[in-house]
């Protein structure tokens, strides 16, 4: 904030809440000052409240709450304030221009997300919880995938398994993506059912206690081709390679080089079309990027998922991802499921 000049600053993107105060729930503002913080939320969670929030003075709204913040005179006229642009809508902004005329607000968008981006002890076990859920997710999917197969259903299954686990969510719809299909980065689970001799994309994750797992492994249903497992083989090489130099220090874009010159090397280079990896925590991307383009230079205690993929259209689709801690001199993988080939 002093950096910015600002007075004052009100976060409302939910997730950065719940990071700043412990809170879950869906309504709620933080306005933080040089010497004073409150957490506004509405009637709904005046018994919750309490509960969750820890460091700030908790005000309930009758109604509207940034006319509360208003009547209880929060924010202090005719000075900076700093709002997440990213996150606040315009029907909120023109509200907050009206009850504030004399102030002048400013974008401050990666405020909340700088600090959140490098994780302290107790993050790091709350990811690994979140990262041990969705492992044992895989584990009971597998034995369950065979021809005939719906990719929905494997996707129904990955989403009870984690709730099993006590995932509080997935951390968004399961990808599932078989034969060609598996081709596309993003490919819904659909009503196709698995076929014999293709290759099975598995995207999935889980939020648990506000953290996110984000998981991609690729398996064969009855034997591969030889391309398929050339293409196999390019992508668990490209991960490793990454995972060798990506410590504190790494420049973003040089790890993303190092994974990309591995499958241009086996002649798929084309087909990685999408970047490395992403920042994960509080949100399941978070603005850290591992990318051709990326300037961002890795600390400690950043946490990135590094996912190579190739993408051949109309045959298939291999991907592999992990999520890894950001160490001094080396790189924590913190998923445990096999990369190796599984052929089922």
């Amino acid at each position: 904030m002093q950096i910015s000049r600002l007075d004052a600053f009100i976060v409302s993107d939910p997730a950065h809440v719940f990071y700043l105060t412990g809170f879950s729930g869906s309504s709620g503002l933080c306005v933080i000052t040089p010497h004073r913080q409150f957490f506004i939320t509405d009637n709904r969670y005046k018994a919750q409240a309490p509960l969750e929030v820890r460091g700030y003075r908790i005000v309930i709204a009758p109604l509207n709450l940034f006319q509360t913040i208003a009547d209880r005179r929060l924010i202090p006229l005719r000075r900076r304030i700093g709002f997440e642009s990213h996150v606040l809508h315009v029907s909120e902004f023109r509200s907050l221009k009206k009850l504030f005329p004399s102030c002048r607000f400013v974008p401050a968008a990666n405020v909340i997300e700088t600090i959140s981006a490098v994780k302290d002890a107790s993050e790091i076990a709350l990811l690994r919880a979140a990262v041990e859920i969705t492992d044992k997710a895989f584990k009971k999917v597998l034995p369950l995938i065979r021809p005939g197969v719906r990719e929905g259903d494997i996707a129904a299954e990955i989403s009870y398994w984690h709730k099993r686990y006590g995932a509080d969510a997935d951390a968004f719809d399961p990808i599932v993506a078989g034969g060609p299909r598996g081709a596309l980065p993003h490919a819904h689970a659909s009503e196709r059912k698995i076929k014999r001799g293709e290759m099975l994309v598995m995207d999935f994750g889980c939020r648990r206690k506000g953290y996110h797992s984000d998981m991609t492994r690729t398996v064969s249903v009855g034997k591969p081709s030889g391309l398929m497992r050339s293409v196999y083989a390019a992508v668990l090489e490209a991960q490793q390679r990454a995972l060798d130099i990506l410590k504190a220090g790494a420049a973003a874009c040089a790890v993303d080089a190092a994974a990309r010159d591995v499958i241009r090397h086996y002649g798929f280079g084309k087909y990685f079309i999408h970047s490395l990896g992403h920042g994960l925590g509080i949100h399941l991307h978070e603005p850290l990027r591992l990318s051709p383009i990326s300037k961002d230079i890795l600390q400690k205690g950043n946490t990135v998922t590094v996912e190579p993929g190739i993408y051949l259209p109309g045959v298939g689709g291999v991907r592999i991802e992990d999520d890894v801690v950001i160490g001094r001199d080396h790189s924590e993988v913190l998923n445990t499921s096999s990369k190796e080939l599984i052929i089922l």
